[in-house]
């Protein structure tokens, strides 16, 4: 039997701001798919998810929905009322059980007759309303956000986006839209989320920049590439794999056609003596190839920028302390930066990350303690607030502002526009206002102006929000060729696993702990906990010590299927070994498969005794 399709484009297209986004998309949504949406920032991502919500229609082409379709959304800045508790959260967005939910409250409070009473009743009934918000109080209990009657404005964003998430899952969607649901949410979070949908039957569409969680949880990846959607079936390693192939073979028709038009524009330089009438099909050919010659997609150029030589000192800090409304967020920390440090910060939400990068870039007082920073310390500081540039300035005058040119330490130097080439903002990108970019754009375009005031300690918040994987891959690789000293607070473990050899983990108590290791080297090692506690805290080395470690998703499939595997490679070696009584030509060839398999069988045992240890005492 085959599986439900939920939606079908036919030969869709769409235009915004007189540029087409997308031009004869046809593409269809099965039930229990779930697929990863990407592309650069501009391409059309969230266009394209309210196309299939019917936000917007499309110009050209239809969009057909199955009657039994139910859509879901987890926005990527769900915007609450003042006045709203977290209750309530369930019942404002748009879907048709919200709005029933919507109803039925407003006449308990108000009653205007027994007659709807009665009926919003039978309703609640029918569509499983009741249901609907029992299994939100829980999501909201094991998000760990407390009573649903706080005010949510009392929340910080990331408990804020955990009840907007419980209450897209909790609205019975069989078509789950989640538009960067990893921001703001913690690691032990976005893991639960993970798993979360793994294990459900829902179809879901997820734009993320998250590459673990692509990796983990995707059955399929959409991506956004010159107008058109290309559908690629597995994870997202699966999708690099092909993504590869493709541009391969698409390099080789270039070749290719670049061939045939030099060819041909020999031809047209004869003069008009050789083009006559009876080559008209000649010149339509060559329309044609003129025409098929792709365009490349904008290839970003190594990326550093100036930074200043760090002198001896570079920041210490002594006892630094900091309590709200008696509470402690930082409990007496003290710590000495030295060159080339790049350290990841990571814990709850609301355990004091941004806090910790405030005081020391003193956009906040700290109780008591002391930071001395080196005479030779350039810091700049990458916040979440995103500070806005004038909405009439150009992309250029954005950089330009700073200055004309940027200083490499090694004495060379480059213009601003070709610095804003080399993140991915394009010539054509230069004098075109603040007011024209998106979202992620604007995102990219504040974070080049901090690298262009040349810091040698840089301060990065949440830097991987709103920013496309393309950009993520300029901003690793100049982090790892960054000199100075980095402090990075993020969620995205593929980042920090890039970036950063070192962790300050923040335990939701007020204390901070070094750990020596990869984001997943910790998790690895402590586990984590998806639940914070009423107080907020979460996990920490002294607290997971203790936890047994379970197997991931990845592990226990790894786990499941690695007997076979093993079993298959002793056939395989099995048969080597007979067919080495049978002496041929293929000796030599035969005889070193014989040592791989050998080496793959001790290697896949081992990994099989250390997976099914984890699994025995867990």
């Amino acid at each position: 039997m085959g599986l439900m399709n939920l939606l079908s484009m036919e030969q869709v297209s769409k235009t915004l701001k007189d540029s087409p986004l997308f031009e004869g998309v046809s593409l269809g949504i099965d039930l229990h798919e779930r697929i990863g949406l990407i592309g650069a920032n501009g391409s059309g991502k969230t266009t394209f998810l309210n196309l299939v919500t019917g936000r917007l229609e499309p110009d050209t082409g239809s969009i057909s929905r199955n009657r039994e379709l139910h859509i879901s959304m987890l926005e990527q800045d769900p915007q609450f009322s003042s006045e709203m508790t977290v209750r309530d959260v369930l019942c404002q967005g748009t879907s048709d059980l919200s709005i029933l939910l919507r109803r039925y409250r407003r006449c308990l409070e108000n009653p205007v007759s027994e007659a709807e009473l009665h009926y919003l009743t039978e309703q609640m009934e029918k569509h499983h309303g009741w249901e609907a918000e029992n299994t939100y109080a829980s999501l909201v209990s094991e998000l760990g956000i407390g009573e649903l009657d706080i005010p949510i404005h009392e929340l910080s964003g990331g408990m804020r986006k955990k009840a907007a998430l419980a209450s897209a899952l909790a609205l019975q969607p069989n078509l789950l839209i989640l538009d960067e649901p990893t921001n703001h949410l913690d690691i032990p979070t976005v893991q639960w989320l993970e798993n979360y949908i793994i294990s459900s039957n829902l179809g879901c569409i997820v734009v993320t920049h998250d590459r673990y969680f692509l990796d983990a949880a995707c059955t399929k990846i959409f991506e956004i590439d010159r107008a058109s959607i290309f559908s690629y079936e597995g994870n997202y390693s699966t999708f690099l794999e092909k993504r590869q192939q493709r541009n391969e073979i698409e390099q080789a028709g270039q070749q290719k056609i670049a061939s045939v038009l030099r060819d041909e524009l020999k031809w047209l330089r004869r003069g008009p003596r050789a083009r006559t009438g009876k080559d008209k099909g000649r010149k339509q050919r060559l329309e044609n190839l003129m025409d098929a010659r792709i365009r490349k997609s904008h290839d970003m150029a190594k990326f550093s920028s100036g930074y200043r030589r760090l002198g001896k000192k570079v920041l210490e800090l002594s006892s630094v302390k900091k309590s709200y409304d008696g509470t402690t967020v930082i409990e007496p920390f003290s710590y000495s930066f030295k060159q080339g440090e790049r350290i990841g910060l990571i814990g709850p939400n609301g355990s004091g990350k941004t806090t910790f990068l405030d005081i020391i870039s003193g956009h906040i007082g700290m109780d008591s303690g002391t930071a001395d920073w080196g005479a030779n310390t350039r810091w700049a500081y990458f916040d979440q607030l995103n500070r806005p540039f004038n909405e009439e300035m150009t992309v250029l005058e954005c950089i330009t502002r700073d200055r004309e040119q940027i200083v490499f330490p090694e004495g060379g130097t480059v213009s601003a526009s070709r610095f804003l080439e080399q993140f991915g903002f394009d010539a054509s990108f230069h004098r075109i206002s603040v007011s024209r970019l998106s979202g992620g754009e604007r995102r990219r375009l504040y974070l080049l102006s901090i690298l262009a005031q040349q810091p040698n300690f840089l301060m990065l918040d949440e830097p991987t929000n709103d920013l496309d994987i393309p950009t993520l891959a300029r901003l690793e690789e100049y982090l790892n060729s960054f000199q100075g000293c980095a402090l990075v607070v993020s969620h995205d473990r593929a980042f920090l696993d890039s970036t950063v050899d070192y962790l300050f983990i923040f335990d939701g108590s007020g204390n901070i702990q070094g750990f020596p290791g990869t984001c997943s080297d910790f998790f690895l090692e402590f586990g984590f906990s998806s639940r914070e506690k009423k107080n907020g805290s979460s996990t920490s080395p002294s607290q997971s010590g203790s936890r047994r470690r379970k197997l991931s998703f990845k592990e226990q499939r790894e786990f499941d299927s690695l007997l076979e595997f093993i079993e298959q490679l002793e056939a395989e070696k099995h048969t080597l070994e007979q067919e080495f009584l049978k002496p041929d030509d293929a000796i030599e060839e035969k005889s070193r498969r014989y040592q791989e398999v050998l080496s793959l069988i001790e290697e896949s045992s081992q990994r099989w005794e250390y997976l099914a240890e984890i699994d025995e005492n867990s």
